[in-house]
């Protein structure tokens, strides 16, 4: 199976590193003219250097609006279409699993804003676009943990993972008529960013091991695991594919 986007235009979010530096080289070394952001200026810059000119990047925080429409209408400026967004930022935003009672509001509504909020504004922005040429791919990246549990323990995430998929779901419907899709990628446990390292490390070795030992495939995903997936759905031959969820986890 190739896959191959030259003349088309990819939209990345979280691309300072892990999965969306991934998938941002990807899609420009298959051809496509990327652009990404994240709020993580030093990182998004390697990901710039790395996708040479195939690449622009912009410092954006998915979750302000006014900030997603900007950065849209520059990629439409330049490019004059979008057609494939990936909305992969997210995350846990720093937190770690504590008790229920002891969650402010601020941080449960953090968590929500950049996974799910974030993923809404992105896919807002690109969809007139997307309607005016009658096609497009958006592929959310949620989580194993919107569909059982967070290993992190933190509430809001696995409840803002979920949550998304509701939204991968309910898009699907709205926007098939113009030949639309929309589907979710549900990675497994991977290694790819500073935050997943130090929840790697938390487990200590019992931990570890009995992590990898529940995986069938006995072995941690790596970044381009989850990448083949979402070129999959970005192409063409996934086009009567949409609204759904693809578990990318070694087996459970």
């Amino acid at each position: 199976m190739h896959f191959e986007f030259s003349g088309k235009t990819a939209v990345v979010t979280g691309a300072a590193h892990g999965f969306g530096r991934a998938m941002a080289l990807a899609f420009a070394e298959r051809g496509a003219s990327v652009w990404a952001c994240d709020v993580v200026e030093p990182e998004l810059r390697e990901t710039q250097r790395l996708g040479g000119d195939r690449c622009a990047t912009r410092v954006v925080d998915v979750s302000d609006k006014r900030a997603v429409d900007g950065f849209v209408a520059a990629a439409l400026q330049a490019t004059g279409r979008v057609d494939i967004l990936v909305n992969n930022a997210g995350g846990v935003l720093g937190q770690v699993g504590r008790p229920l009672e002891g969650i402010s509001p601020s941080e449960w509504q953090s968590i929500f804003d950049v996974n799910v909020t974030g993923a809404f504004y992105c896919s807002q922005a690109v969809a007139p676009a997307m309607k005016a040429a009658r096609a497009g791919r958006i592929i959310n990246i949620s989580s194993g943990a919107g569909l059982g549990i967070s290993l992190t323990g933190i509430q809001a995430y696995a409840s803002a993972k979920a949550a998304q998929i509701g939204l991968t779901r309910q898009l699907a419907h709205e926007l098939g008529p113009w030949g639309i899709t929309v589907n979710n990628i549900a990675p497994g446990f991977v290694r790819s960013n500073p935050a997943t390292e130090r929840q790697w490390e938390s487990y200590g070795e019992d931990g570890q091991r009995a992590l990898v030992d529940r995986i069938a495939l006995k072995r941690l995903g790596t970044p381009e695991d989850i990448i083949y997936g979402v070129l999959f759905f970005a192409s063409d031959y996934a086009g009567w594919i949409t609204g759904q969820v693809l578990s990318i986890d070694g087996g459970k």
